[in-house]
């Protein structure tokens, strides 16, 4: 009896102390997650367009519902607008803002588009998207356009034009669906060094109860909020499938 006793209480000893260099030594995975999970992103805002490039964004509108006109403005833009902090030290001029002016010929649904000369990456995984404008205080409904990862054309909603003086309008860009097929899709899980979106342009959907005589509408730094931790780990030993 005595010998069985002290089996069982070697037994336990062991098993005691096994568990306890597990918990020592060995990583638990799921705190292993938990800490992956909250430095898997890299986030940063980064600068889209500055509106400082004479005759790189164009307007236009249905010519049966008016015409339009668009130009950049000496100006420095929203006195409430800070410099992106990598930016601060080099003291970089910001001169300019876009500006359009529509003259309409008749009440009605239309639409004014604002495009770039091409349309513009962003580099990562884009989580918002902001832009400063002077809306004149219309119930139009600003939107932006991009093209996803497969190159799909979408437009989201950034709010209504119904304030006076320039204000800061942010969008946040819908994760894609786990099936890496549906909705924005911006990486394709098998390519590591293709990813992002690419923004088109601006849209503004008119109220037709305020089509008349002449609207005027300005824009100035297009920033995005983004993740680049792919971007900063990539495999510099990869292969390029480019041929």
């Amino acid at each position: 009896m005595k010998r069985v006793l002290l089996f069982i209480f070697v037994l336990f000893c062991a098993v005691f102390l096994f568990a306890q260099q597990g918990e020592l030594g060995d990583p638990n995975p799921m705190q292993i997650g938990v800490s992956a999970a909250n430095q898997g992103q890299a986030l940063k805002e980064v600068s889209i367009d500055k509106f400082e490039m004479d005759g790189y964004w164009n307007s236009r509108i249905s010519p049966d519902t008016g015409y339009t006109v668009s130009r950049l403005f000496a100006s420095a833009g929203p006195l409430a607008k800070e410099p992106l902090e990598e930016e601060e030290q080099f003291e970089i001029p910001e001169q300019y803002v876009f500006g359009a002016r529509v003259d309409f010929l008749r009440r009605g649904h239309t639409e004014i588009v604002f495009q770039p000369q091409r349309p513009i990456p962003i580099e990562g995984i884009t989580k918002t998207v902001s832009l400063w404008v002077a809306g004149r205080n219309f119930n139009h409904e600003l939107y932006l356009t991009l093209k996803d990862y497969f190159g799909r054309d979408f437009e989201l909603y950034m709010g209504t034009l119904n304030f006076p003086g320039w204000k800061k309008l942010t969008v946040a860009i819908p994760p894609q669906a786990d099936d890496g097929k549906n909705g924005i899709v911006q990486r394709n899980f098998h390519y590591f060094n293709k990813m992002g979106i690419m923004v088109t342009g601006l849209k503004i959907k008119v109220d037709p109860s305020e089509a008349y005589g002449s609207y005027y509408v300005y824009f100035d730094d297009m920033r995005a909020w983004t993740d680049l931790f792919t971007e900063h780990n990539r495999d510099e030993d990869d292969m390029v499938d480019a041929w």
